[in-house]
């Protein structure tokens, strides 16, 4: 799967793209807006333990956001299972460089719709954190519909947060 996008493309993972996601993800704000399974600080080590996973997964479910040839971001997904086989939920982040220019409002769109062609999903959702403004900015724009608030959902950097749940359905 490749999408070219406008501003972006959304493309495999290759392992040459090590050292760029290692400085891109090495940034403690983009970190504050995800789960503590991606690390900080991010080691050339990180990436590469990473990027072998992704590489090798069946199906592919991680993602590389490109820009201008180079690896800025990431954006993948996790299906659901059992009874929830049906519904997946979804993340991604990109470079602080590149916020505030629409790139990861196009990509979570074509995103989403890709994802609903290529799986079978009626359903999917995503839980930003409540102190993360831009990121419910982004998925309202790329159509999906705020259900909900989790209270003290979250423990992110020591402080107890609550999260959103945003979702888009078939």
């Amino acid at each position: 799967m490749q999408l070219t996008l406008e501003q972006c493309t959304i493309r495999p993972w290759q392992m040459n793209d090590a050292k760029s996601l290692a400085k891109h993800a090495n940034n403690r704000r983009v970190w504050l807006a995800l789960r503590d399974a991606f690390p900080h600080p991010y080691t050339a080590n990180d990436a590469n333990k990473f990027l072998q996973n992704a590489t090798t997964a069946q199906p592919t479910t991680n993602f590389c956001i490109e820009v201008d040839g180079v690896a800025v971001g990431g954006i993948g997904i996790h299906l659901g299972r059992d009874v929830h086989r049906h519904t997946a939920e979804f993340g991604y982040w990109l470079a602080e460089e590149f916020w505030r220019r629409g790139i990861m409002t196009e990509a979570v769109g074509a995103f989403t719709d890709f994802c609903f062609d290529k799986f079978s999903l009626h359903r999917i959702y995503a839980e930003p954190f409540a102190n993360n403004p831009a990121s419910a900015r982004v998925l309202e724009k790329a159509g999906f519909v705020l259900e909900g608030r989790l209270k003290n959902n979250v423990v992110k950097d020591g402080e107890l947060l609550d999260s959103l749940m945003y979702a888009r359905t078939k």
